[in-house]
C-alpha cells in the first residue's frame, strides 16, 4: 500500500511540473531594472568594484546600520576618484547622518550638505541638498515662545533654496515650509506685542504688531494683529486727551494723528481682509471713530476667501499634539500665497518714541505736524531727543519756567510748557538702569539747580561768604568771633579687677568667713501647689508615670 502511495505521489508531480514551468514558477529572479534617485544604475549587472560599494552601502542603510554604510561610502571616494558613483555617494554621506538623526547627526548632515553644494552647485541634486539644510532647522523649531533661533534660520534657508534653485521641482515644498516658518515668527510677534498691550506699553506695543503686519501679511491672525496696532494708536489719542497742560490747539492736532493711524490700521483689515473672522470689530472700530467705512474690491474678496479657505482649522488632535510635541502646529498655516522673501526693517520701540516725540514738538511749536510713516521712523532732527531705552518709558509733560530754545511759549495763561520723555526707571530686560531717575507722574518739577545758580541765589539774598574764588559756597558762622578751642577729653577711670581687689581685701578672719560664706547653699523656694502643678515636685505612682499630663 505504501508503494503505490508513493507512485502516485510522483505520478502527481510529474504531471505538474509543465503547468508549472508554462507559469514561469521556477524562473530565477532578477534584480530590480528600475533606476531610482538613489541608485541611478540599478539594474545593470555590472561587477565594477565602486558599483559594488555603492549597493552595499545602500543595503547598509535600509538595515539602519549608517556607520558600516559611510565605511563604504568614504572607501569608494577615496579609492574611485573617477567613479560615476562619486556625486551620488557624497549625498549619500550627508542622508546617512540625515537619517540617523539627533543633534550632533543632524549638525553632521548639514556640513556634508554645504560640502555637496560647494563642490556640485549646478547640478539637480544641489537643491535637494539645499533643501534638506532647511528641513533640518525646520525639524528642531520651537514653539512661538522658545527660543527663535531654529526658526529664524529654517525662514533663510528656505529663501536661499528658493532663490537660488528658482527651476527645482521642490520650490512649491519649500514655498509651503517657509510660509508655516513665517506662521510661527509672526505668532512669537503677535504674542509679544499682546504682552505688552496688557502692561500699557504702547511703544512696546506698536512696534511689535507692526512688525507683524508688515512682514508676515500671511499670519493667520493679522486681522487680530491689525486691530490691536489700532487699539494702541487710540490709546494714544485718550492719553493726549487727558493731559491738561496742552493748549486746545496742539491737543486737538496730536488727537487726530493718532485717530488717523487706528482708523487706517482698522481699515486695512477692513479691505485686504475681509473674510477673516474678526472684519467685523474693525468695522464698529471705525464707525467709533466717525471714520468711513471702506469696501473692498472684488479682487480683494476673492483673495481673502481663497486665504481663508486653504487654512486647515485645529482641531482637537492638534490642540492635545501641543502638550506633547516639541514644535509648534503649523496647520493653520495658509497654503496659497507669496511668502516674503526679504527681510523688512523691524519697527522698534525707540523709533515708536522718536516718532512721539517730533509730533509733540511739532504740536507745541504751532508747526505742521509731521508725517507718521507706517515703519515709526522719526525725522532725523529729532533722532538725537529721543532716550536710548527699548521699552518702559511713558511720555509725559512737566511745568517748566521757561519754553525751550526757540519755542514760543503756548497761549495757556500759565507757565510754558516743554514735551520731555520721562523714563519710567527699566530697561527692556525689566530692570532699573544704573542712571535712571524716578517718574514724575505728571507733578510740576521746576528747572534744574546748578552751583553757579545757588551762588547767584545767596549772594543776592545778601548771605555773606557765599561765593569763595573757587566757585562753590563756603558754610560757617556769619560773625568773625574766633572759634573756642578744642576740650581736651577727660581721663578715663581706671580699671579694676574684681576678683584680685577681693582677693587683697579678705584677709585673715574675713577672707574665712567669705569661704564659709561660699559653701553655705541659698534654700530653694518652697512649691505652692495652688499657683502652679509639675510632676517634678508631686511623684507619680504606677500607671500615673505614663500619663504626661
Amino acid at each position: 500500500m505504501q508503494r503505490f502511495l508513493s507512485r502516485l505521489s510522483i505520478l502527481c508531480l510529474l504531471c505538474a511540473l509543465p503547468a508549472c514551468a508554462q507559469f514561469g514558477i521556477f524562473k530565477q529572479s532578477k534584480p530590480a531594472t528600475t533606476p531610482t534617485p538613489e541608485n541611478p544604475m540599478a539594474g545593470h549587472a555590472s561587477k565594477q568594484p565602486d558599483k559594488e560599494l555603492f549597493d552595499k552601502a545602500l543595503i547598509a542603510m535600509k538595515k539602519g546600520k549608517f556607520d558600516v554604510a559611510r565605511l563604504d561610502l568614504q572607501t569608494l571616494l577615496n579609492t574611485y576618484p573617477e567613479s560615476e558613483y562619486q556625486m551620488r555617494a557624497k549625498l549619500l554621506v550627508g542622508d546617512s547622518w540625515f537619517k540617523e538623526g539627533g543633534t550632533a547627526a543632524l549638525t553632521q548632515a548639514e556640513a556634508e550638505y554645504k560640502d555637496f553644494i560647494t563642490f556640485f552647485p549646478n547640478t539637480p541634486e544641489a537643491a535637494e541638498a539645499q533643501m534638506k539644510v532647511a528641513d533640518i532647522y525646520y525639524m528642531q523649531m520651537e514653539k512661538p515662545d522658545r527660543d527663535p533661533k531654529n526658526a529664524q534660520q529654517a525662514e533663510q534657508e528656505y529663501r536661499n533654496m528658493i532663490q537660488q534653485f528658482p527651476d527645482s521641482t521642490f520650490v512649491p515644498r519649500a514655498k509651503q515650509r517657509l510660509r508655516e516658518v513665517q506662521e510661527v515668527q509672526a505668532e512669537r510677534q503677535y504674542q509679544v506685542g499682546s504682552f505688552y498691550s496688557t502692561h500699557e506699553n504702547w511703544a512696546a506695543t506698536i512696534a511689535r504688531l507692526q512688525t507683524v503686519t508688515d512682514s508676515y501679511p500671511l499670519y493667520s491672525h493679522s486681522d487680530l494683529a491689525l486691530i490691536g496696532l489700532g487699539d494702541a494708536y487710540a490709546a494714544e489719542a485718550r492719553y493726549v486727551q487727558g493731559l491738561q497742560q496742552l493748549n486746545p490747539k496742539a491737543k486737538q492736532e496730536l488727537m487726530k494723528a493718532y485717530d488717523d493711524q487706528a482708523a487706517d490700521a482698522y481699515s486695512r483689515v477692513v479691505t485686504h481682509y475681509s473674510m477673516a473672522a474678526h472684519v467685523e470689530d474693525a468695522r464698529e472700530r471705525l464707525i467709533a471713530l466717525n471714520r468711513p467705512v471702506p469696501e473692498p474690491t472684488k479682487e480683494e474678496l476673492a483673495e481673502s476667501e481663497a486665504e481663508e479657505q486653504s487654512r486647515t482649522g485645529i482641531t482637537f488632535k492638534d490642540r492635545a499634539l501641543l502638550l506633547i510635541k516639541r514644535g509648534p502646529v503649523t496647520v493653520n498655516a495658509a497654503r496659497i500665497g507669496e511668502p516674503t522673501l526679504t527681510d523688512r526693517p523691524q519697527v522698534t520701540a525707540p523709533d515708536v518714541r522718536k516718532r512721539d516725540t517730533a509730533l509733540f514738538t511739532a504740536a507745541l511749536n504751532n508747526q505742521q505736524l509731521p508725517a507718521v510713516s507706517p515703519a515709526g521712523a522719526a525725522p532725523a532732527a529729532n533722532a538725537a531727543a529721543a532716550p536710548a531705552e527699548a521699552s518702559g518709558s511713558t511720555l509725559q509733560l512737566e511745568n517748566v519756567q521757561g519754553a525751550p530754545s526757540g519755542a514760543p511759549a503756548a497761549n495757556t495763561g500759565g507757565p510754558a510748557i516743554g514735551a520731555e520723555i520721562i523714563s519710567t526707571g527699566q530697561n527692556s530686560a525689566g530692570q532699573a538702569p544704573a542712571n535712571s531717575t524716578p517718574p514724575t507722574s505728571g507733578v510740576p518739577v521746576g528747572p534744574a539747580v546748578t552751583p553757579e545758580g545757588a551762588a547767584a541765589a545767596a549772594a543776592a539774598a545778601g548771605v555773606p561768604g557765599a561765593q569763595n574764588p573757587g566757585g562753590l559756597a563756603t558754610v560757617g558762622p556769619t560773625d568773625n568771633k574766633p572759634l573756642p578751642p578744642v576740650e581736651k577729653p577727660a581721663d578715663a577711670p581706671p580699671q579694676t579687677n574684681d576678683v584680685h581687689n577681693a582677693a587683697q581685701v579678705q584677709t585673715g578672719t574675713d577672707a574665712g568667713a567669705a569661704t564659709n560664706a561660699k559653701k553655705k547653699k541659698t534654700p530653694a523656694p518652697k512649691f505652692d501647689s495652688s499657683d502652679e502643678s509639675s510632676s517634678k515636685h508631686k511623684k507619680k505612682k504606677g500607671l500615673d508615670k505614663l500619663n504626661p499630663f
